[in-house]
C-alpha cells in the first residue's frame, strides 16, 4: 500500500498503471476528453511538441498491438484504446532543435493520466514497443520521435491476468523524497 508523506490531490493518489484492462469500449467523448487535458499542459514557448496517434477501432488497434513487445501484448492487447506518443524534436517555429519537446510531451501524458482516472478510466505507458516499425508504419519522419504506447480502458479483472503478472497487480511504492530531492541550503 503507497504511503504519502504530505498531502496531495486525491487524484494523484489514485492514479496509477495496472495491466488488468477491460476490453470494453471507451466512449469516444472521453478519449477526446483525455486528449483535451493533454492540450493544455505546458510547454516550452508553447510549441506543444506532442502528437498521438489514437487506435480505438479494430484496424487501427490491430497494426498498434503488432508494435507492442510479447511482454506486452500478453496483458495490453485487451485495451480497447491504444495511443502512440510522439515527440517533435525541432521548434516549429525556427527549426532548430527543441532540447524540451520530450519534457514538454511528458508532461503532455501525464495531463492525459490525470484526466483519464478522473473519469474513473486507467492508463498505462509503455516503452515496449518497435520504435523503428512505428515510424515506418506511421510515415513518420526523421523529426517525429514515437515516444511510448498508452493502453487505455476501464480497470479489468486481474483474473485474467498471468500468474506472473496478477502478483504485480497493484499500486507500485515511491521512492522517499529523501533520495530524489537535493535542498540546497549553503
Amino acid at each position: 500500500m503507497r504511503q504519502y508523506d504530505h498531502e496531495i490531490l486525491n487524484i494523484i493518489k489514485e492514479r496509477w498503471s495496472p495491466r488488468a484492462i477491460s476490453s470494453d469500449p471507451v466512449d469516444k467523448e472521453d478519449i477526446k476528453g483525455i486528449l483535451e487535458a493533454a492540450r493544455f499542459a505546458p510547454s516550452c514557448f508553447n510549441e506543444q511538441p506532442w502528437r498521438f496517434i489514437v487506435a480505438y477501432e479494430q484496424y487501427g488497434l490491430n497494426k498498434m498491438r503488432n508494435l507492442l513487445a510479447d511482454s506486452n501484448q500478453v496483458w495490453a492487447n485487451s485495451a480497447p484504446v491504444l495511443i502512440l506518443v510522439l515527440a517533435f524534436k525541432k521548434f516549429a517555429y525556427n527549426g532548430k532543435e527543441n532540447f524540451w519537446a520530450k519534457f514538454d510531451t511528458g508532461t503532455s501524458w501525464g495531463f492525459m493520466s490525470l484526466e483519464a482516472a478522473n473519469r474513473g478510466l486507467v492508463t498505462h505507458a509503455m516503452g515496449g514497443f518497435n520504435r523503428k516499425e512505428a515510424a515506418s508504419i506511421y510515415s513518420l519522419d526523421d523529426e517525429t520521435e514515437p515516444i511510448a504506447i498508452v493502453a487505455l480502458g476501464k480497470y479489468g479483472d486481474p483474473k485474467d491476468l498471468t500468474p506472473e503478472l496478477r502478483e504485480r497487480e497493484y499500486p507500485s511504492d515511491r521512492n522517499k523524497q529523501e533520495e530524489f530531492v537535493v535542498w540546497d541550503t549553503e
